[in-house]
């Protein structure tokens, strides 16, 4: 959710004080034999928050390194809904969250937004990531910090707090973390899977389906991160992102009457907050009790570019240009809140985030591309540098990048038309490398698909006869939402 170093993420950043890490489980040697049929169903009943109902949870152990099979584990958290059919297909759905950093157990609300059709007849399998959630997450401490720091204060947080790291981050990478699952699949009994990825699960899902063909049916990418992508590069992807808003707020009556000078407002306050901060006296939207703080350059634009991730959520942003160009914050001011508010306990691994970046991706970023990033991006490069400074603080080794060999299996992918990370030329460079896969672009979506309008039915029909062409005529039906136009929310 491609899922790289975003508003969310930034916000996470701004709260760390210093490394308080749970602690890598390591008990029992792993087991490198399927075990028999009907594995998934076995483990205690669990109720974790997003779900109702109680589940089936599981917890295996897997190599830290599996360059040393016999070296130190840790404890992988594994979650698995069952078909809600006794004879259900013998092929399951694994689903792949994003980030990286975001838990399988963060994103258990998704069994009614987009898989209770596919759950009908296939058990639906959450992945705790190495690293996040349940399975030894890797985070910082993220208790009452000063909402008044500046930004140099927060990032020197942010390096006290990755300085304090104990944990061998080279573990911690896309191609570990795509074993896990193969020792997932062995230990709940299954022969061969379908896999769900959203965001950065896209490439872990690919890597997966790169390494053990043979245990993959099918693929459902959401949001698809291309093999050569380099995740915080994405300068071009957010300004095409933003251009296609102010765009469709011109070619809207009343979007247009309310905010005549949109785009000339928003360079009007990238302008004031890159010049010097902007001191801010408003209520704390949280608490209501006086608040002081800075509107930083980064504070602002990492905001915009979070908001842009929900075509929804972006048709709020012309309102919330126009009251702070009008010295109304305090919108804009809650918004940059939401993150850090509903993220709670299952937010983003951080640790695991810089860890994965710094990696693969930091490796990777040569000179032209940063100048390409910056060129006529209201992002301005100033994100990646921000990284650029964390990866030196860590001193992660590099993994090499390999060229993508294909992928055999059929392969849904899905992209929405406005998405600021993974837009549909992502998807069109991940096809290339699969030759069964099938694009579906959605015109009035953003960052995420499988849960809109006749998705969730898609889904579905692809994973029963994934061979098949998907009619997905219906997805030309999900409509543009309204623009919000003033403080009561969007005109009828």
């Amino acid at each position: 959710m491609p899922e790289h170093l975003s508003s969310g993420d930034l916000v996470k950043l701004k709260h760390c004080l210093a490394a308080s890490l749970l602690s890598l489980l390591s008990a029992l040697a792993p087991s490198c034999l399927a075990s028999a049929p009907g594995a998934a169903l076995n483990g205690r009943t669990c109720h974790l928050p997003g779900s109702e109902e109680g589940l089936r949870c599981r917890t295996l152990a897997v190599p830290l390194d599996y360059r040393q099979p016999t070296g130190p584990t840790l404890t992988l958290h594994i979650t698995v809904a069952p078909a809600f059919r006794e004879s259900g297909r013998p092929d399951p759905l694994f689903v792949l969250a994003g980030g990286p950093g975001q838990a399988g157990s963060d994103v258990l609300p998704a069994l009614n937004a987009m898989f209770r059709r596919t759950r009908a007849t296939r058990d639906i399998v959450f992945i705790d990531q190495r690293g996040t959630g349940l399975s030894g997450k890797l985070d910082c401490d993220d208790d009452a910090l000063p909402e008044n720091l500046s930004d140099e204060e927060q990032i020197a947080a942010v390096r006290a707090c990755l300085a304090a790291i104990r944990q061998p981050l080279s573990a911690y990478t896309t191609e570990q973390a795509a074993r896990d699952i193969e020792q997932v699949r062995l230990a709940l009994g299954y022969q061969q899977i379908n896999v769900w990825g959203a965001s950065y699960g896209t490439r872990l899902g690919q890597a997966y389906a790169r390494a053990f063909p043979h245990a993959v049916r099918s693929l459902v990418l959401d949001g698809v991160a291309a093999p050569d992508q380099i995740i915080p590069a994405g300068g071009r992807d957010g300004q095409a992102a933003l251009d296609a808003l102010f765009r469709q707020c011109a070619a809207d009556n009343g979007c247009n009457k309310a905010y005549p000078a949109l785009r000339a407002e928003f360079n009007g306050l990238l302008a004031k907050v890159s010049a010097a901060p902007v001191p801010l006296n408003l209520s704390n939207p949280r608490t209501a009790e006086p608040l002081q703080m800075n509107m930083t350059k980064e504070r602002f634009l990492n905001t915009v570019h979070n908001v842009l991730y929900s075509a929804l959520d972006g048709r709020r942003l012309p309102f919330l240009i126009h009251s702070a160009h009008l010295g109304r914050w305090a919108p804009f001011v809650a918004r940059r809140n939401v993150a850090s508010d509903l993220a709670g306990e299952g937010g983003t691994a951080l640790v695991l985030h810089m860890a994965v970046i710094c990696a693969e991706d930091y490796p990777r970023m040569t000179p032209q591309l940063l100048a390409d990033d910056a060129h006529n991006s209201f992002l301005g490069g100033g994100r990646v540098g921000q990284l650029i400074e964390l990866c030196k603080s860590i001193k992660v080794p590099a993994v090499a990048w390999r060229a993508p060999s294909p992928i055999l299996a059929p392969a849904l992918l899905l992209s929405g038309a406005l998405d600021p990370v993974t837009p549909p030329r992502r998807a069109e460079a991940a096809a290339r490398h699969i030759p069964k896969a099938q694009h579906l672009v959605v015109a009035n979506a953003g960052h995420g698909i499988s849960a809109l309008g006749c998705a969730p039915r898609l889904l579905r029909e692809f994973l029963d006869a994934p061979q098949k062409p998907v009619m997905a005529h219906c997805l030309n039906d999900i409509p543009a939402a309204n623009f919000q136009i003033g403080s009561a929310g969007p005109h009828p």
